[in-house]
């Protein structure tokens, strides 16, 4: 979440997993990316697949990231793949250590029905979300009480989370194999809600084909205890002190995360190849448009007006980011590893990743909690990721760590976020199997002797 999409973009295959490496990670054949069409081929990869496309009727926007089929061995003998998930000799699980079973055996245990995209059953449930988010600015407009605008605030704030979801299955692909469809469709939604579609959708490809690397992650990666220690005391705690980190995500659009630098809205960030300067400019421009209709609504209903019916919700929507895709990488009972060099790849980077239970908003933000599976299979549909999720636990294990079960609402992801943020500050600067370490001192506790 401020979390939580691979796009296809340029009109070449991505050479590397990481398209401009700044973070000292060699490149390996391994980690080369290959163009594949669905169904993947049985060649052995390693590393998500992208089809490439132009702005063009034949361009294809979508995200589709094919998981590998294969993953080679990280480097250590065939006794690990002999230990049963994951446990160590003493018989205790070691969450770092290399599974003993490979992606394909994930891949083969999900029923074929779950790849399938329907894009008229996406484009129902844009419809669905469409139809509640404007019944209820009408019917809190209409009624024009605060006993009700509180209510209104977080159903609608809620909504626009579910609409941000949709856009990411655009960028993904899996909403539908149609690539002039997920393009217009993703602009649409994420547009609505302040979100620059291709400029976001491109950083969430580097995130997926980099989750659990310490340096090259892109959402709410772990910050070395060198880059921790070198920000100024007022950035640190606001960066672990509640509410500050659950309103996070505009100003990551705006500069990224402490160690990194770009914007999402500038052709000429860090974050985009020289080919994907067109996608960005379209995004930023319909990102443009959408504030001038924020302008042009202020002056029409006033200023009040429009804060009640879209700038609370919007920053309601900007906490459900930030929240879910926070606490789908942070805190668990057991620390979660972190990888460097050798140690990474695609398949252990994704068996990182938490599934959370929220209750009654399962449905309504389109399953997002489901998020093991889609890490490691974004082209999957959300509407098939809990059946393939259940296909998938007997194969992996203790690797796949159960969610606490949900009231209607997820109150106890509270809990969960504050233990989190006292506990997971930084990791070590050195060591390619790390966990996150805390900071006594952060929230004014006297230094130990």
């Amino acid at each position: 979440m401020a979390g939580l999409v691979l796009p296809e973009c340029g009109l070449r295959p991505f050479p590397k997993i990481y398209p401009r490496p700044r973070t000292g990670l060699p490149p390996t054949t391994a980690n080369a990316i290959k163009i594949t069409p669905f169904p993947v081929s049985k060649a052995h990869i390693f590393g998500p697949s992208f089809k490439v496309s132009t702005w063009s009727g034949d361009r294809n926007w979508a995200l589709n990231v094919s998981a590998p089929v294969r993953v080679p061995s990280t480097g250590g003998d065939e006794k690990e793949r002999e230990r049963i998930k994951g446990m160590e000799d003493d018989g205790e699980f070691d969450p770092g250590a290399p599974p003993p079973f490979r992606l394909a055996d994930i891949r083969a245990a999900i029923p074929k029905h779950c790849w399938v995209k329907d894009p008229w059953r996406s484009m129902s449930y844009v419809l669905r979300d469409v139809a509640v988010v404007f019944g209820l600015a009408a019917a809190a407009a209409y009624l024009n009480n605060w006993l009700v605008w509180p209510l209104y605030w977080f159903a609608q704030g809620t909504m626009f989370w579910a609409l941000f979801v949709l856009g990411h299955d655009c960028g993904h692909g899996s909403f539908s194999n149609n690539p002039t469809l997920n393009s217009v469709m993703g602009h649409l939604l994420h547009s609505s809600i302040l979100v620059p579609y291709h400029g976001w959708r491109i950083s969430h490809r580097t995130h997926h084909q980099n989750h659990g690397h310490v340096e090259n992650d892109e959402s709410w990666q772990p910050l070395s205890e060198k880059i921790y220690r070198s920000l100024d005391d007022a950035t640190r705690m606001l960066r672990f002190t509640l509410p500050f980190p659950l309103l996070a995500f505009p100003v990551y659009l705006w500069g990224r995360s402490p160690g990194k630098k770009g914007s999402h809205f500038h052709p000429d960030s860090d974050l985009f190849v020289p080919g994907e300067r067109k996608d960005v400019i379209t995004s930023t421009a319909s990102w443009l448009a959408m504030v001038a209709l924020l302008g042009y609504l202020s002056f029409a209903m006033g200023p009040v007006q429009l804060l009640k019916l879209y700038g609370v919700p919007y920053w309601v929507f900007v906490m459900w980011l930030d929240l879910v895709t926070y606490l789908h990488h942070h805190g668990h009972e057991e620390k979660l590893p972190w990888y460097r060099g050798k140690e990474w790849s695609y398949f252990r980077g994704g068996l990182t990743t938490l599934d959370r239970d929220y209750g009654w908003i399962n449905n309504i933000h389109h399953d997002i909690g489901t998020h093991v599976i889609h890490h490691l299979f974004p082209q999957i549909p959300h509407y098939h990721l809990i059946e393939a999720t259940e296909a998938a636990k007997p194969v992996l294990g203790k690797y796949y760590r159960e969610p606490k079960k949900s009231g209607p609402l997820p109150f106890h992801l509270l809990g969960t976020l504050i233990r989190s943020m006292k506990q997971d500050h930084y990791v070590s600067n050195e060591g390619d199997v790390v966990y996150y370490q805390a900071d006594p001192q952060l929230h004014g506790s006297k230094k130990s002797d």
